[in-house]
């Protein structure tokens, strides 16, 4: 669907660090949106690492009991299988183009709240950006070669894996951390498709918007984005992040390829299989996620369709009024024609 074909259904980003309150601030602008044309307005996650089952408390998923509107892109995969941008293309853009008809309670009159910081999946999700000669069929067929290149992953490591990138693609190599997996075996997909990991990370320096989209940011000061994320992890710890982090150990997922990349998850794993200490390890915890917040404000501030509200003395129902007041301004066509 182009941006012109989508004027009907315009999009709302909310976006922003991890820790600033976004999924609850994301929900209540959802209700708010549906009380208006009495109606639900569902929110759909843009987390890379809220796609896998099991891993609830240390992706912080809004959880089951809590969630108020229709949640989307939560629990989609198991752990142990590769989720691309890709893949979350597809998968998001069903949901905002053909399948809102299944869901009854979702209005197509108000626009799809979609939430999250993984920059990526937003880009892949709202911009224009065609993952070359790898549509919903050619992805579908590369499962066998996804599969053979876990299986590799398995045999030799990272670290050969990542070698084998370097003598096939060099400049994609360049572009991916030897650490990074997930990302390796893309960029061997993209490869033996006759497309670059490089060239793609490459188009998304271009915004070009596929649907009319808000885009919002949460922000607030950095001494109280570090309180409020050493405070959710210590809540994480509290609920129960640690017999998670044992499930998933005890489920076969040691090695999955999510629990070598995600945060909280791989800090714990030496605690529990070696008797690492555990204060230590929360630290590295708080400390690598104030890191990735850093991270995600860097990419987040390069955008400039973004509009931030700076949210460190209001409640979440004021930011998501100061959200609505945005939605309520938006010019859709003025919109479509500056992007």
């Amino acid at each position: 669907m182009s941006a012109d074909s989508s004027a009907g259904v315009p999009v709302v980003a909310l976006v922003g660090p991890t820790g600033v309150g976004k999924s609850s601030v994301a929900q209540e602008l959802a209700l708010q949106l549906g009380q208006q044309g009495g109606q639900k307005v569902g929110v759909l996650s843009a987390d890379s690492m809220q796609v896998y089952k099991g891993m609830d408390i240390g992706t912080a998923k809004v959880p089951v009991s809590e969630r108020l509107v229709p949640h989307f892109g939560l629990d989609l995969v198991g752990p142990s299988c590769a989720y691309s941008a890709a893949d979350y293309q597809i998968y998001g853009r069903k949901i905002i183009d053909e399948d809102f008809h299944l869901y009854s309670e979702v209005s197509k009159s108000y626009p799809l709240v979609v939430c999250g910081g993984t920059g990526l999946y937003l880009r892949a999700l709202l911009d224009n950006f065609d993952f070359a000669g790898l549509g919903e069929e050619e992805l579908q067929n590369q499962t066998e070669l996804r599969q053979k290149y876990e299986k590799m992953l398995e045999q030799v490591g990272a670290q050969k894996l990542h070698d084998m990138l370097v003598s096939q693609d060099s400049r994609a190599a360049k572009e991916i951390h030897p650490n990074n997996a997930r990302r390796t075996i893309r960029a061997l997909e993209l490869w033996e498709a006759g497309e670059s990991y490089a060239d793609i990370k490459q188009g998304f320096k271009e915004r070009s918007s596929h649907y009319p989209t808000l885009w919002i940011g949460l922000n607030c000061s950095r001494e109280l984005l570090y309180r409020r994320i050493e405070q959710r992890v210590d809540d994480m710890m509290q609920q129960g992040l640690m017999q998670e982090v044992s499930t998933l150990l005890q489920a076969g997922y040691r090695d999955a390829l999510t629990a070598q990349q995600a945060i909280g998850y791989k800090e714990l794993v030496p605690v529990l299989e070696g008797g690492e200490d555990l204060e230590a390890a929360v630290a590295a915890i708080k400390q690598a996620t104030r890191r990735y917040a850093k991270r995600q404000l860097s990419w987040f501030r390069n955008d400039p369709r973004v509009q931030w509200i700076e949210s460190d003395d209001m409640t979440t129902a004021a930011v998501a009024q100061q959200a609505l007041q945005l939605v309520e301004g938006y010019n859709c066509s003025r919109h479509s024609a500056q992007t």
